[in-house]
């Protein structure tokens, strides 16, 4: 197993905070996201009854600030006293395409689920904050928060609710069954369900997070050319 180093964090941050790449991708997540619920809510006859299942954070949050400063505070990349004091105090701005998007799904009657591993304990300020954004629906029973594995909770929407649409950066966001599972297991599970992504699993760019980044790397076994 390698050790992730602060630059190799540097590089992480600064593409999901600095690129037009990632913001590109961001839009054409909620694009074709769009399209999907367009498409759902036609077939359906409208939005009674369906749901939208979205994480928050690197989904519809930029928390790229919290992730700049903990990488000047000795190279830690993950605080858990740092995130808590974000989710108080922080001020994440909307990943681009988001505003839209769920206005759009609030307009055509779609009922908007916010399911997060955000802290409980922190439901008050994640509310304040959705809220201040001008996201829609943001009430208590619809902002699902760390507790219950996800897959609880996205199954407590779907006991009345047809779920049409999950998104998330993470592919635990989508079914539980990438919960836990070894790296290996996650691509054998993706190419298990790829008939679901760009369908009813939109999955968000989010370099800074994520099992893979323990993996070690595959290079090419060529002899490297003579200098």
């Amino acid at each position: 197993m390698t050790d992730r180093t602060p630059h190799d964090h540097a590089i992480a941050v600064r593409y999901q905070q600095a690129s037009a790449e990632v913001k590109a991708l961001q839009r054409q997540c909620y694009a074709l996201a769009t399209l999907r619920l367009r498409e759902a809510v036609e077939q359906a006859g409208g939005g009674a009854g369906l749901a939208v299942v979205s994480d928050i954070d690197e989904t519809i949050l930029d928390n790229s600030a919290v992730m700049a400063m903990a990488m000047h505070h000795n190279g830690a990349f993950h605080s858990a006293d740092a995130w808590k004091l974000w989710e108080r105090e922080g001020d994440p701005h909307l990943i681009p395409g988001a505003a839209e998007f769920f206005a759009l799904a609030d307009s055509l009657g779609v009922t908007i689920f916010y399911v997060s591993d955000r802290f409980d304990e922190n439901k008050l300020a994640t509310i304040a904050t959705l809220s201040r954004l001008g996201l829609p629906q943001v009430r208590a029973e619809q902002v699902l928060l760390f507790g219950p594995p996800k897959a609880e909770r996205r199954a407590a929407v779907e006991r009345d609710h047809r779920v049409v649409l999950h998104l998330g950066d993470t592919l635990h966001d989508f079914d539980g069954c990438f919960a836990g599972a070894t790296l290996d297991d996650q691509h054998r599970l993706t190419g298990e369900n790829a008939h679901r992504f760009g369908q009813d699993w939109i999955v968000f760019p989010n370099a800074a997070h994520g099992t893979w980044m323990e993996a070690e790397l595959r290079p090419w076994t060529a002899p490297y050319p003579a200098t």
